[in-house]
């Protein structure tokens, strides 16, 4: 109910619990609703956060000004909460029309979920454009010191899969 707060003035307590309870539903965090936010496991606490940032934007006041901004979204999650999490905000931009900027390191989570992707590179722009235009691995070894082999995803040939190269640690080869 927090992320009602800025409608408590103009929607009444039944309708501002029943647009929370529809951001726990989507959140699959219904069953947390009576439970302390301390007492709330990191990746508990990351979902739930979620659905108080949909609750505050589910109505939009203005359609073509509804973001959603999500800083690490996918921390302290596990594989299936992840993209749960990811699903939500795709589902959320795709059926509301709402823009979603969403700050990831998983690159290979950004290249399934996102339409575009911007690379940073020491605090500038590297890159902007598709994950196809953005994940290839040259700009992946410049902006990360890192390389990487880029090869379709079996099931989404679209998608970019980022694949780390190993590589040896210096002093430990021999």
């Amino acid at each position: 109910l927090m992320g009602r707060s800025p409608q408590r003035k103009t929607h009444n307590a039944a309708q501002n619990r029943a647009i929370a309870e529809q951001a726990l539903a989507m959140t699959d965090t219904g069953h947390l609703a009576e439970r302390i936010y301390t007492t709330l496991s990191g990746g508990e606490r990351q979902r739930v956060q979620l659905a108080r940032v949909l609750a505050q934007i589910w109505e939009p006041q203005d359609p073509l000004h509804r973001y959603l901004l999500l800083d690490e979204p996918t921390s302290a999650l596990d594989l299936a909460h992840q993209h749960a999490v990811l699903a939500i905000a795709r589902r959320f931009a795709d059926e509301q029309q709402a823009g979603v900027l969403a700050v990831l390191h998983d690159l290979n989570l950004a290249a399934l979920y996102a339409d575009r992707i911007a690379l940073l590179h020491q605090g500038r722009l590297a890159a902007i454009g598709t994950p196809a235009q953005t994940l290839n691995s040259e700009l992946i070894r410049q902006v990360f010191a890192y390389p990487v082999s880029i090869a379709s995803h079996p099931q989404i040939p679209a998608a970019p899969l980022v694949i780390p190269r190993r590589q040896v640690a210096p002093g430990l080869a021999g």
